[in-house]
């Protein structure tokens, strides 16, 4: 019970946490720029993330049924990753509006449009979507013997994989490529885009200037830290079936529930922005 009411006051923090900043950039002029878009992006899916598989594990904690049929546990298995893939391009996306907003700041409007920030948010939900779709495909052929019993509180792929009694060496395959191509792919654009970014903060003469722009992404460089750690450490391994699951389990924990519930905490104590229209909208409310 104790774990329960752990779990379910993260998930409604993590909630309110992300549709709050939803709701602040909606509600604030000040913050209607691409940053905050893509942010608002990143709030949504967070939310769907860990919407997608803590409340089973939480109806089953409470003493609820504890089996899930295989087509709701291949739909949580698609929708948990796609989601996880699309926040991988997100981030990306987040960095390489960073780098056009401080590495070229006075074309900075004209190159980062309407268009092309849609089709980098649009981009990075397609990609993340369709990443999924071979691999799903795959699991869904897979033949299963014996006691069907997931040892995680998702339906993961490692644990898919586990429980087949037929050859996944092509499954371990593509997965492992695709979360080479997914995580390292973004994870190099958002690399380079930093390199551009700190080459360019080290060019400003002033410290202030430099304190300036450095916190314009010092919250998104933090995000990325946590992202990126638990989820090359997941999914970037040769072999799936010699996987620990229970430290695998540990990790997933941090991934589908403590990533979601810190996000909104640190985009709120970390930029300046955002604490300043939080202190805007509190004030309003009071007065009102």
């Amino acid at each position: 019970m104790s774990l329960f009411v752990l779990f379910f006051i993260m998930y409604i923090l993590a909630l309110l946490g992300n549709f709050s900043i939803m709701v602040l950039v909606r509600s604030q002029p000040q913050l209607h720029t691409p940053m905050y878009y893509f942010l608002c992006n990143l709030s949504f899916l967070e939310i769907w993330y860990t919407t997608a598989c803590v409340p089973k594990a939480l109806a089953v904690l409470l003493g609820g049924d504890p089996t899930i049929s295989f087509t709701n546990c291949l739909l949580q298995m698609y929708f948990v990753f796609s989601l996880g893939c699309t926040e991988f391009f997100l981030l990306a996306a987040m960095a390489y509006d960073r780098c056009l907003a401080i590495c070229f700041p006075l074309h900075y409007n004209s190159i980062m449009n309407h268009t092309l920030l849609t089709q980098l948010a649009f981009g990075s939900w397609f990609c993340g979507f369709f990443s999924l779709a071979i691999p799903a495909y795959m699991i869904s052929t897979l033949f299963f013997c014996g006691p069907n019993v997931i040892n995680h509180f998702f339906c993961d792929i490692v644990a898919w994989i586990v429980l087949s009694c037929t050859d996944t060496t092509l499954l371990e395959l593509v997965v492992f490529i695709i979360a080479f191509i997914v995580i390292l792919g973004s994870c190099t654009i958002t690399l380079v885009s930093y390199i551009y970014i700190i080459s360019t903060i080290l060019r400003i003469p002033s410290t202030v200037g430099q304190q300036r722009a450095f916190s314009t992404c010092s919250s998104h460089l933090t995000v990325l830290i946590i992202w990126y750690g638990s989820t090359i450490f997941l999914h970037v391994r040769p072999s799936i079936r010699d996987s620990s699951l229970d430290l695998m389990k540990t990790v997933h924990v941090l991934n589908a529930i403590v990533t979601p519930l810190l996000n909104p905490v640190i985009y709120s104590l970390r930029n300046q922005e955002v604490k300043k229209a939080l202190k805007r909208t509190l004030q309003f409310r009071s007065c009102a």
